[in-house]
């Protein structure tokens, strides 16, 4: 296998580091093998004369990974069954024919996924070189004006008709299957809406697909990310990338380029500028889906949406999405280009597409996946800046509604209730009437809490007589009559009408409805109490809550990995990896989880790690929570980084456990002991330059700024920030800009929160469950107390492991890494760092803090020397 590894040519754009090399080999064998691989790679960069060439884990996933595509593509051809002819050809070949008749079915079958393959590339090809020549002739300023369409008005609105508001007949125990498949997301969308969804590729049971716009359904990589910037500097890398194409396409081999698709929410993708400006992303959602309402006139309707019969334009858009690789705002450029609804028009591409990339709400939720039309069946998942994918996964899936969304929501449902009581028929006025009920239940309970805890489900349902209310059923007809957004629209009727005003499609709406705020809870009340727990508390604006959080984030991310062919998790700093398999994949037999973790591309000596036990007065620096607020300590403490800055050149970055406890410290260290001495915030100012991140602050980019200048300019930086706070990820302090990283204490969260205690508990019972019973009962419960403590360190390391990873950046990069606090010397503790830096780690247990001074100085001195 060895040997076959290193005669694979990954096909990347730069000479690539041997720990890149082994990343891309591990990463082609987990995928061939449909594995789960969890792999940590440090961020690498190549310099050149031009300056730096960022050429990571992005570049290492996506050469390991397209090239895994295009050799596996390749060998499909040869392996064509007569299974896959039946289901091309939709006819059933006798195995007892002669072998001429297989032999000629197969070819025949090859032969016309190569013409069909050579077609589209020939065809995205004459589009590339279009786009060329307008490019070229743009650029010699002949442009010429070109006809646009041209919105029609939409400020005016037809006369409101009430009975838009009122409630369908429904009836809880038909068994009549639903047109529609729960969950899409498609609530309230008109007959011809649903018809251009079908158009679009978005198919319903019973439906069939336009056969000129569906292309066959390609195997694919889903690359996932948390954020669109993210992405687009993902998709920049991508469009450095050549791989072969993977079949020979005509005489003159036709040249396959790769084939790849942004997709993006409405906020992103919407072209209809009176959409778009409302800026929410709720309102964009909801104003989106009320120009395709059937009540909504033609002349009001979105311009955008392409007409039902207008095929030729949603090819046209999916040819030119897959011509050549375009991030999200490249996408939606396309869009208004050519007229057409980017964010439905996207949807035909998805199939042909050879790597989607998306944001992690459309993966992790299966309701978004379904109304995306995507599928996962046989494809690669790949999921970057998964260190917070647990985190991600249970945020996804856990709801909050406020004391006052309650209230609103029944204020709202009474009003609308008084209106069409006698309107209402069969079962909606049972239901309207019970969900009042709910809502009365849940204001009383609310009310009658103070502070935060866990809520017994026991002591919820017994509130007001919610136990006589069947939740699920109410759920369901929420969604199903639309009745959240029937109340919403008859509620804003009548302000509008106090107002005289006339209905409008352009001023601004509010955000997504109370009462489907109140449906997503009751949606989360329906699942097993073993997956998650209630809490109550209170909002930063006082505002009293019930919250579901999640607990178990396997379950709702088991259908992934059982519909992929594999999933793979990657990070700059994924230690420790333990909780992954513990916590996220359990039920994986433990010989298809595969694990690397890379060594970073600096060689070890321009990397000092120091675990510190002791400050300049040997006092002991351990700031556990009964201990942090020893000012003597916080003393030591400033006088510790003092020192450093005499020793660290240029920038230092230092973070802290909290914003609470950094501002406690600042104000500390601001005083002075004596009006004659200065206090140690300004001795701290005449040794660099002082910069502080704070939890309200909007301007973190200013301050990056400034310290960048302050560097710059000879006088050095030493900059606060909070561990998990805006700097502490996605933020590179390479170079100057981080010589030094210095944190104080370990962030561990509150274990007395409501919620950390409901965590910590789960965590001690999945475990206690998976002790042998065979064990005694105090050997359980060591096991889950280990297994508790074990949970709760890992969250707390992984936290740090993101912060000191800001700083060494590429090869030639170099920095020390102080770690201030006893508890870092344990080796349960160390052994949670990233290996690159574990590896490097003095441990200061019995060393004195001048040691540390020693070490630092000679360590930058040998720097200066070398000339770096």
């Amino acid at each position: 296998m060895e040997s076959q590894n290193e005669q694979r040519d990954f096909h990347h754009p730069y000479n690539p580091y041997p720990v890149q090399l082994d990343f891309m080999n591990a990463l082609y064998d987990a995928i061939e093998t449909g594995s789960i691989g969890i792999f940590e790679s440090p961020t690498g960069k190549y310099r050149s004369a031009i300056g730096p060439k960022t050429f990571g884990k992005s570049l290492s996933l996506l050469c390991g990974s397209l090239t895994w595509l295009r050799d596996h593509k390749a060998k499909s051809l040869d392996i064509i069954s007569l299974q896959d002819v039946e289901r091309t050809y939709a006819v059933c070949i006798d195995p007892t024919e002669p072998e001429w008749v297989q032999e000629y079915a197969i070819k025949a079958k090859k032969d016309r996924l190569l013409r069909d393959k050579a077609d589209l590339e020939e065809q995205l090809k004459k589009i590339r070189e279009k786009e060329l020549k307008e490019k070229q002739f743009l650029e010699k300023g002949d442009q010429k004006p070109k006809r646009q369409r041209i919105a029609v008005s939409i400020e005016k609105g037809d006369d409101e008709d009430e009975k838009e508001f009122l409630l369908d007949d429904y009836d809880s125990d038909s068994d009549k299957k639903p047109s529609r498949k729960p969950g899409l997301g498609l609530e309230g969308l008109s007959s011809s809406t649903k018809e251009l969804l079908q158009k679009l590729g978005n198919r319903f049971e019973g439906d069939k697909i336009e056969g000129d716009l569906e292309l066959p359904d390609e195997i694919k990589i889903f690359y996932c990310s948390r954020t669109h910037s993210q992405l687009t500097q993902f998709v920049n890398e991508l469009k450095r990338i050549k791989v072969p194409p993977s079949v020979r396409l005509g005489v003159d081999e036709l040249e396959e380029e790769i084939k790849h698709l942004s997709l993006g929410s409405r906020k992103n993708l919407c072209i209809n500028p009176k959409v778009q400006k409302l800026g929410n992303v709720n309102a964009i959602n909801e104003r989106c889906l009320e120009l395709q309402q059937s009540s909504t006139s033609q002349e009001h309707k979105c311009l955008f949406l392409p007409a039902k019969d207008d095929k030729v334009a949603v090819r046209n858009f999916r040819d030119h999405a897959l011509a050549r690789v375009r991030d999200i705002e490249e996408l939606g450029e396309l869009g208004r280009k050519m007229g057409i609804c980017p964010y439905y028009a996207s949807r035909p591409a998805i199939r042909p597409s050879e790597i989607v990339t998306l944001p992690y709400p459309l993966l992790l939720q299966r309701s978004a996946r379904e109304a995306l039309d995507i599928s996962l069946k046989g494809h690669v998942v790949m999921i970057d800046e998964a260190h917070n994918l647990m985190d991600a996964i249970s945020n996804i899936h856990s709801n909050m509604v406020t004391l006052p969304q309650i209230q609103t929501s029944h204020n709202g449902l009474e009003t609308y209730m008084s209106k069409f009581r006698n309107r209402l028929k069969g079962s909606n006025k049972a239901y309207v009437m019970q969900l009042l009920k709910l809502l009365s239940g849940l204001n009383l309970y609310l009310e009658g809490k103070k502070g935060e805890g866990t809520v017994e489900m026991g002591d919820l349902l017994a509130t007001n007589g919610i136990d006589q209310v069947n939740i699920y059923k109410l759920q369901k007809y929420i969604t199903e009559s639309k009745l959240a957004r029937k109340v919403e629209g008859y509620l804003d009727l009548e302000e509008r009408k106090k107002l005289n005003m006339e209905r409008s499609f352009t001023t601004e709406v509010k955000t997504t409805p109370t009462l489907t705020h109140i449906q997503s809870f009751l949606q989360a009340l329906t699942n097993p109490s073993s997956e998650g727990r209630i809490f109550h508390g209170m909002t930063d604006q006082k505002e009293k809550y019930l919250k579901y959080m999640l607990l178990d984030p396997a379950h709702n991310f088991k259908s992934v990995v059982e519909e992929a062919r594999a999933v793979i998790l990657a990070g700059g700093t994924m230690e420790p990896m333990g909780d992954y398999k513990t916590h996220l994949f359990p039920y994986v037999a433990p010989e298809r989880i595969k694990t690397l973790s890379c060594g970073h591309v600096i060689p070890k000596e321009n990397l000092l790690a120091w675990s510190v036990c002791t400050g300049p007065s040997h006092r002991e620096l351990k700031f556990t929570y009964d201990k942090r607020n020893n000012l003597d300590m916080i003393d030591d403490l400033g006088r510790a980084i003092i020192n450093l800055c005499l020793v660290i050149p240029h920038g230092i970055v230092c973070f802290f456990p909290s914003y609470a406890y950094l501002n406690s410290v600042a104000s500390r260290w601001q005083q002075r002991s004596n009006p004659s001495t200065a206090s140690i915030w300004e001795r701290l100012g005449q040794r660099k330059a002082l910069f502080s991140e704070s939890k309200n602050s909007s301007s973190v980019e200013d301050i990056l700024r400034e310290y960048g200048q302050a560097i710059d300019s000879g006088r050095g930086g030493l900059l606060f920030s909070v561990v998990g706070g805006k700097m502490s990820e996605g933020i590179n302090f390479n170079d100057n800009l981080g010589r030094g990283v210095i944190v104080v204490g370990l962030p561990f969260p509150n274990s007395q929160s409501a919620e950390w205690k409901a965590k910590l508990e789960y965590v001690e019972k999945v475990a206690a469950g998976n002790c042998p019973d065979s064990e005694p009962a105090s050997a359980r419960s060591e096991f889950a107390k280990t297994a508790g403590r074990d949970f709760y360190e890992n969250a707390c390391m992984r936290a740090v492991n993101q912060s000191i990873g800001r700083a060494i950046r590429h090869q030639q990069d170099y920095a020390i890494i102080v770690l201030l606090d006893q508890r870092y010397s344990l080796s349960r503790i160390t052994t949670k760092l990233p290996g690159w830096i574990r590896d490097s780690v003095v441990n200061g247990e019995q060393k004195p803090f001048a040691e540390l001074m020693r070490s630092t100085g000679a360590f930058f001195r040998a720097k200066a020397a070398n000339g770096v």
